[in-house]
């Protein structure tokens, strides 16, 4: 037998043991489950759940944190899997951890702007945690379109907030960094809106999201092929396979809101964002802050968040960098070292 012959011979051998493998594998799989943390609901409105995270001791910290997450997708990706969760980070520091579960829009949920969200969901939860905690100001903990809203939020409700931590948040919108920015400057929002009858597909997002970087469907391609045999790594792809395709439809008068006002007229850094009949003025935004932005981030370009800390008129004011991306933030090992220490530091010298 050729050497060749010999080589092909060891390849097909080395295949069906990585198929037999990847059937074990599989057979071993009951279920695919995210966001395993153990929390409870405190408050419902509307589609809008507030959970409170359930610790084995009594926080070490004074301040509650209210996690505010996007409209996009969900929560989940946060407290991924046991070893990969920032939720568990925050309660393992001694935080009492409160998450705004935005839930599922429908049709009857078209009209909410905003509005709604800013002056209404997330002003009602603050003021829940607020009085079930008996205090004044709470602490903000926001992720990308979540850290927009609450950065709205802030400037509005200065008085009921302390610490406000952004993650990867959109600001400056005037930037021609990332295709998204790009993009959305030309798009007619109206139509869009419209020709989903005022209900925005999570999927149409998701779609739109690939494109901005086309080679990773390939690589995803890639990532399951080499992980077929490896239950644990089988399951890293698959969970995060789980967390996209639970992508929760978007409010069509708040998604228009966000892409025209902010995308193409950026008028939240401009200063002429009015939200409730109220002008938005980055300045009243007096709350400690910590900027966090992803130097490798395809979705919020870093001249998208940095600029936030010459906008605010907050005396304490932090910019930190994390090399990395939009998810690795978050679920990144390098995220669970370095980044959630980071902000549970910064957040215990001004508790």
């Amino acid at each position: 037998m050729s050497t060749m012959e010999n080589k092909l011979v060891e390849e097909m051998n080395t295949l069906s043991s990585k198929l037999f493998k990847s059937y074990e594998t599989f057979n071993q799989i009951d279920e695919v489950e995210i966001a395993a943390s153990a929390k409870t609901a405190v408050y419902k409105e509307d589609k809008l759940t507030l959970y409170r995270y359930d610790r084995d001791t009594e926080p070490t910290y004074k301040t509650p944190v209210l996690i505010v997450y996007a409209l996009v997708n969900t929560y989940k990706m946060l407290d991924i899997q046991p070893d990969r969760s920032y939720v568990k980070n925050l309660l393992a520091a001694g935080l009492d951890v409160y998450l705004i579960d935005w839930g599922n829009p429908t049709k009857s949920d078209k009209f909410l702007g905003i509005d709604d969200y800013v002056n209404g969901y997330i002003n009602n939860c603050v003021d829940f945690v607020r009085k079930k905690n008996r205090v004044e100001k709470i602490n903000i903990l926001s992720i990308c379109q979540g850290g927009t809203l609450s950065v709205i939020y802030a400037s509005l409700y200065p008085n009921k907030i302390k610490n406000l931590v952004t993650h990867v948040t959109p600001i400056d919108f005037s930037t021609n960094d990332g295709l998204l920015f790009r993009w959305a400057k030309d798009m007619n929002f109206d139509k869009i809106v419209e020709g989903f009858n005022g209900l925005i597909p999570g999927d149409f997002l998701n779609q739109g999201f690939d494109m901005l970087k086309p080679m990773m469907k390939l690589q995803k391609q890639q990532t399951l092929t080499s992980s077929l045999d490896d239950k644990d790594k089988l399951m890293n792809f698959l969970r995060m396979e789980k967390w996209i395709s639970e992508s929760p439809d978007q409010a069509g008068q708040c998604f228009k809101e966000f892409m025209t006002d902010l995308y193409q007229e950026n008028k939240l850094a401009k200063g002429e964002l009015e939200v409730g009949g109220k002008k938005v003025n980055l300045k009243n935004l007096t709350s400690n802050l910590l900027n966090i932005y992803a130097t490798e981030d395809h979705l919020v370009p870093p001249a998208a968040t940095i600029p936030l800390n010459d906008l605010v008129g907050s005396k304490d004011k932090e910019l930190y960098s994390f090399k990395g991306g939009h998810i690795g933030v978050f679920v990144g090992g390098k995220s669970q070292k370095e980044l959630a220490p980071a902000v549970t530091q910064w957040l215990k010298k001004r508790d």
